[in-house]
């Protein structure tokens, strides 16, 4: 009986070291284990396409082109106004007459026509009304212009947005391949705890310990799996195409690390669209103010004007045809002496809605700031997050190789094994954060200072 047990335990034991030796963990490149569907996207090509069918951008165009066909000097007073009416009145009329003197007969007539028509053609045109109408021309230039920066700023935001959500897309698939790879080492571990329990040299509570391990791994990919999905989806969503399209993308997160905080204030400063939109709402306001201060001066007004008239009475007395032209001209001068005191609050309230402007503008000028600072801290802060979870993660690599070795050969248990494989998933997902998160900021550091479109060419 000795001798059969000393038999089993020896061949036990050359069975465990027969094994092969474990193969080291190498560091795979992302796209050769995810293999991805559909046709290659680009982070240009995805702006682009952005660009051309985003409706937000479509409405801020639409609304830009309403205030340059506002732009003009008939909107704003310069020409007359030139009218034309016609009146065309008829009544069809029966006269029975009875006379007193009996001198002359009855009179029956049935059916007379009388007809009066009027055509004219008036003119009305401002020459003076306190320049109002050139500090109007110069507001709808203010207008334009204001269109045109809430335009870019809608630009901005969408190749901002789509920026945003096309990393994130790499950063869920990452993570996937993260975890593929985490399932991959599982499924070693249950194929060697399966073999070591067929031959009796571990328990059947570390082969079920693996199988317990190995399905939580597969479940977390699934979880994983969705989660790709879904990024896909609000991407396509932003290039306004079908949700369901099918798309690959690249394998990498590159983070610049060259931003300069001076340099970003600077183009914030020149070149951000909130802040160019506060600065021209200051100016529009201003002029508003002057033209509620035209309001007091005289406005003095052209008057011209053409008419024919053409009667034919058939029945009746007086007159039965004629036919009267006349050509009418003039001026007219209007002075506002006494309004009870409504000017007074017009411009009042325009003077207090420029005083408002400025508010803004210095409010809005402020929140850039923090948002560059705030934006600027968090770049550097994930730079260097960058850096020391490249290190962990290398470690834990290491980590995962040499803990493997170990628990082949029966040297560690499957809750230390374990341990460490959870802690290089851990690390890898903390990279993989960090990136995506200095990505990011890049993205709205670039964004704030206007400088996102030149970075996507």
């Amino acid at each position: 009986m000795r001798l059969l047990l000393s038999l089993a335990l020896f061949f036990s034991i050359s069975f465990a070291f027969a094994q092969p030796a474990p193969q080291p963990i190498q560091r795979i490149r992302r796209s050769s284990v995810v293999v991805q569907q559909g046709e290659p996207l680009t982070l240009q090509q995805a702006v682009s396409t952005a660009l051309e069918s985003s409706y937000q951008i479509r409405i801020a165009r639409s609304q830009q082109e309403i205030a340059r066909n506002d732009y003009g000097t008939a909107v704003a007073g310069f020409f007359p106004f030139l009218t034309g009416n016609l009146n065309n009145n008829n009544s069809l009329q029966n006269i029975r007459q009875d006379f007193i003197d009996n001198l002359r007969p009855p009179q029956n007539q049935y059916g007379l026509l009388n007809r009066n028509t009027q055509v004219g053609v008036n003119l009305n045109w401002t020459i003076f009304n306190g320049f109002a109408n050139l500090i109007t021309y110069e507001r709808l230039s203010e207008l334009v212009r204001i269109g045109e920066v809430t335009t870019r700023a809608n630009i901005e935001g969408t190749v901002a947005d789509v920026s945003t959500a096309y990393y994130d897309v790499i950063r869920q698939i990452q993570q996937l391949v993260s975890l593929r790879q985490a399932l991959d080492i599982s499924r070693d571990r249950l194929d060697l705890a399966r073999a070591n329990f067929e031959v009796g040299t571990r328990s059947r509570v570390d082969f079920l310990s693996a199988q317990v391990d190995y399905n939580t791994d597969s479940s977390a990919m699934v979880t994983q799996q969705q989660n790709v999905r879904t990024a896909k989806i609000f991407l396509n969503t932003l290039l306004a195409r079908d949700p369901a399209t099918e798309f690959a993308v690249r394998d990498t997160i590159i983070v610049r690390n060259d931003l300069s905080i001076d340099q970003l204030r600077q183009a914030m400063a020149g070149n951000n669209p909130l802040l160019a939109t506060a600065a021209l709402n200051r100016r529009v306001a201003n002029l508003n103010v002057r033209i509620a201060r035209a309001g007091r001066l005289p406005t003095i007004n052209l008057t011209g004007g053409y008419n024919f008239t053409a009667i034919n009475n058939q029945g009746g007395f007086g007159v039965r045809t004629a036919r009267n032209d006349a050509l009418t001209y003039g001026f007219q001068a209007t002075i506002p002496i006494f309004t009870g005191f409504n000017q007074r609050r017009l411009i009042a309230n325009a003077q207090t809605s420029a005083l408002i402007t400025e508010y803004q503008e210095a409010d809005q000028r402020l929140q850039l700031q923090q948002a560059l600072e705030q934006t600027f801290a968090q770049y550097q802060n994930s730079l260097t997050l960058v850096n020391l979870e490249l290190e962990n993660f290398r470690i834990a690599n290491q980590n995962v190789e040499i803990a493997f070795d170990r628990y082949r050969v029966g040297n560690s248990t499957a809750v230390e094994f374990r341990d460490v494989q959870r802690n290089a998933v851990a690390a890898e997902t903390r990279l993989i954060n960090a990136e995506f998160n200095a990505k990011i900021a890049e993205i709205e550091l670039l964004r704030l200072s206007s400088q996102i479109l030149q970075e996507t060419k």
